[in-house]
């Protein structure tokens, strides 16, 4: 039997949102939020009617109508640190989506929109593995210090639907894999996926790992504390270069890797040196969570939007094939690894997960 779901991705300028027939795609849309558009609101969670209106607007001119709809999926905020899987919204996750219990961020949206769409159709709403997906063992939890502990925060959803999809390519379910997987964007993720669980991962926004476009990953913590003594140091200044200013944004002021790759073309010799040096903390974060699996690994695996670029996954791939096979999964479709979840528990494959 084939379900009609909305699935919906609020992003920080963007809301994405697309119909789906089972796993047929019907139509997709993307509304793009400009700052005008933008500045009235104090608050991440001020914009939810504004970007309801817009989405209504789209199926309007699409002529579609809600009450074709069995449920609404959307993105997973910033929750509190939980297991992967579907969830339907209840009372208390909208409550923690509404205050931000983990932080303000667009993708909070998600959850809310879905929640307030499908309730007065009677039908339910869900959210699919959001970015505080939790399956840390707890030996990846130690830090070095007690009073600093290590948590989870990274691009689950792609993660887990690239895993399902190289699962089955490789006639196995997700729960019977072992892979590792390398989420290669704006920020870069690298977790261990043991048996459906994400058991080691670094904090791709909270400074751990590879540096990538725009984000620091692990720094040199003397040179670090510092510069948070220096005059005029802040904290929202320095958080900026962790997050949005670092990597190649802090080297080129850029975060546009085709342009690098063009310097690189053109013969510049730092840029070469500093993409390969991105691409040699990629591999040996995928080298370091390796060790979870004693030799007995299905692959490794390359995914998000830089594991389009074929200079940059033969760079890592030189360094890890030793380990096991690579397999180059690119880009990340948020939208349908979203309807893929809400799929899967409207035909009662798995059973929605309770927050």
């Amino acid at each position: 039997m084939s379900h009609t779901v909305l699935a919906i991705n609020p992003g920080s300028t963007s809301t994405k949102m697309a119909v789906y027939d089972g796993k047929e795609l019907r139509f997709e849309e993307e509304m793009r939020h400009s700052y005008e558009e933008l500045k009235h609101f104090d608050s991440i969670l001020e914009q939810l009617e504004f970007r309801k209106s817009k989405i209504l607007e789209r199926l309007a001119a699409q002529d579609f109508y809600l009450e074709e709809l069995d449920a609404v999926v959307g993105r997973g905020g910033l929750l509190r640190p939980l297991k992967g899987g579907t969830y339907e919204v209840n009372d208390q996750m909208v409550k923690d989506l509404q205050i931000g219990v983990s932080g303000q961020h667009a993708s909070n949206l998600g959850g809310l929109i879905a929640r307030e769409l499908s309730e007065p159709l009677g039908k339910k709403a869900y959210i699919v593995d959001p970015v505080v997906v939790d399956e840390l063992i707890p030996v990846a939890r130690i830090s070095g210090h007690k009073d600093y502990e290590r948590i989870s925060i990274f691009h689950a959803l792609n993660h887990k639907a690239t895993a399902r999809k190289v699962a089955r390519a490789l006639s196995k379910s997700y729960e019977e894999s072992r892979f590792v997987i390398a989420h290669l964007g704006g920020g870069i993720s690298v977790a261990a996926h043991m048996n459906g669980e994400a058991i080691d991962v670094n904090n791709a926004l909270g400074g751990e790992g590879p540096f990538s476009p725009e984000r620091s990953g692990t720094l040199p913590l003397s040179a670090f504390l510092d510069a948070c003594f220096t005059e005029g140091a802040t904290k929202e200044r320095l958080e900026k270069q962790l997050i949005g200013e670092g990597g190649m944004v802090s080297y080129f002021g850029t975060n546009n890797m085709l342009e690098i790759e063009e310097r690189i073309e053109a013969h510049d010799e730092e840029a070469e040196l500093i993409f390969k040096a991105m691409a040699y903390q990629v591999a040996k974060e995928i080298s370091a969570v390796s060790v979870h699996f004693k030799g007995n690994l299905d692959a490794i695996i390359l995914t998000g939007g830089l594991a389009k670029s074929t200079r940059f996954t033969q760079q890592v791939s030189e360094l890890v094939s030793w380990i096991e096979k690579v397999i180059i999964s690119p880009g990340e479709d948020e939208l349908f690894a979203l309807n893929d979840g809400a799929q899967r528990v409207l035909a009662k494959e798995e059973k929605a997960k309770e927050y």
